[in-house]
């Protein structure tokens, strides 16, 4: 069973800074672009951030300059560092593994950030 565990979420007051960490099954992650999706109350769920297997990376406008995803191979481990927080980046944040050619989308459970003072 394929498993995408996420954490780091919390409650940070804007202009704070979060660090997400999503740890997925070793094969998964080998051949997965994994990326970072988020999802607002009433809204539709949205890419925030992907990032492939030879490190090509993919940002929304919305978070450019603010948030860096990257990846550590050797962890089996997705990180998105979130600075310059703002209200409206508050969401549900979920991990993702796509397998492209293989055709296997996973998702975490979500992780919930809040930004709010």
């Amino acid at each position: 069973q394929v498993q995408l565990v996420e954490s780091g979420g919390g409650l940070v007051q804007p202009g704070g800074s979060l660090r997400l960490s999503c740890v997925a099954s070793r094969f998964i992650f080998s051949i997965s672009t994994m990326g970072w999706y988020r999802q607002a109350p009433g809204k539709q769920r949205e890419m925030v951030a992907t990032i492939t297997g030879r490190g090509h990376t993919d940002y929304s406008d919305s978070v450019k300059g603010r948030f860096t995803i990257s990846r550590d191979n050797a962890e089996n481990t997705v990180y998105l560092q979130m600075n310059s927080l703002k209200p409206e980046d508050t969401a549900v944040y979920y991990c993702n593994a796509n397998t492209g050619a293989f055709g296997q989308n996973y998702w975490g459970q979500g992780t919930q950030v809040t930004v709010s003072s």
